[in-house]
């Protein structure tokens, strides 16, 4: 199994579950633009070269230049969103809702501060009452 450590990738040589599968191959927006700035440069002969050179297929083109045609570069991005994005997205959702909480909060205990210092004003106000005697 390999391991990602913050130094690099470590193989233990354990393979995991899905360890025989090929792995998903994310491409920047950067990486996207070159190469169909290539392709479309390239002889029609050279074309091919260029794909069997970075593994690609001729679909990838197809979208990216569809995707670029639609969007620009927003549109070459890659599809998925960060796992990291997400994670800050419902923190952020959290601590707002966290705060308003708060906001709630602090009102009702000030409302409630107030109503006690009205109360305390009233009973000095009031006369003593006085007990009978039996």
């Amino acid at each position: 199994m390999t391991m990602t450590l913050a130094d690099g990738a470590v193989d233990d040589g354990v393979m995991g579950p899905r360890g025989d599968r090929p792995k998903r191959r994310v491409f920047t927006a950067e990486y996207k633009a070159r190469i169909l700035a290539e392709y479309d440069a390239a002889e029609h002969g050279g074309r091919g070269a260029v794909l069997r050179r970075e593994g690609l297929y001729s679909s990838h083109i197809v979208e990216w230049r569809r995707a670029a045609d639609a969007g620009a570069r927003a549109g070459l991005g890659p599809v998925s969103r960060d796992r990291r994005d997400r994670e800050i997205e419902e923190l952020t959702a959290r601590a707002e809702r966290a705060e308003a909480e708060l906001a709630r909060t602090r009102a009702a205990l000030d409302l409630v501060g107030k109503a006690h210092a009205l109360l305390e004003t009233l009973s000095e106000g009031a006369e003593p009452t006085k007990r009978s005697r039996r």
